[in-house]
């Protein structure tokens, strides 16, 4: 598989993960859990998520519609894919260290889930990564 594929894959991945925020406030609960937040921090989350979705949107956006541009090599790409490299290592990091691990160990559905999300953000920085090589 080419990297330019590569890059489209990724692209994809992040649109089809923004459009299922869709589905999150259902699956988390977000009413009630949001019900008990002051007005000003529950429309903090409500406006962050959104900001969240569409990054994701206009990332992966630029990879499915121009990845030969990002494999170009130019100043602009470059910044682009090491501005990708730093955001997905950061999120990589985060996935491993920050989330605690009682949230998802010793239950498979849940360790599933985290197995998959730390294979993609790693996929990601993979795929970015190799872009950067000249």
């Amino acid at each position: 598989m080419s990297l330019a594929l590569h890059l489209r894959v990724a692209g994809a991945g992040l649109i089809v993960l923004a459009l299922a925020h869709v589905l999150f406030p259902r699956r988390f609960a977000w009413r009630e859990e949001l019900a008990r937040l002051s007005l000003l921090n529950r429309q903090i989350f409500q406006v962050h998520v959104v900001f969240i979705a569409l990054v994701l949107v206009f990332f992966g956006a630029l990879s499915l519609v121009l990845a030969d541009e990002l494999l170009a090599g130019g100043a602009l790409a470059r910044g682009v894919l090491i501005g990708f490299v730093i955001f997905w290592s950061l999120r990589l990091l985060t996935q491993l260290f920050v989330y605690d691990r009682a949230l998802w160990r010793g239950r498979a559905g849940p360790t599933l889930v985290h197995v998959a999300f730390t294979s993609f953000w790693a996929y990601l920085v993979a795929v970015y990564a190799m872009a950067l090589r000249p």
